[in-house]
């Protein structure tokens, strides 16, 4: 069975799990009401999706 002969560094650790992290989802700009969405979804603010409502968003009042 192998076994290490050494111990792996903490930094070299951490270097290998340089290319392990998520990357950041693009946003985007709705066309309806400007707000920041996430690229093909449905915008959470108004419920538009590709110029067409898709969820009827209700306003608390």
């Amino acid at each position: 069975m192998a076994v290490p002969k050494k111990k792996t560094s903490k930094s070299r650790r951490n270097m290998r799990r340089a290319h392990d992290a998520l990357p950041q989802k693009q946003a985007s700009e709705c066309a309806n009401c400007g707000a920041r969405k996430i690229s093909h979804h449905m915008c959470p603010s108004c419920g538009y999706y590709r110029g067409r409502q898709v969820l009827t968003i209700e306003v608390a009042s």
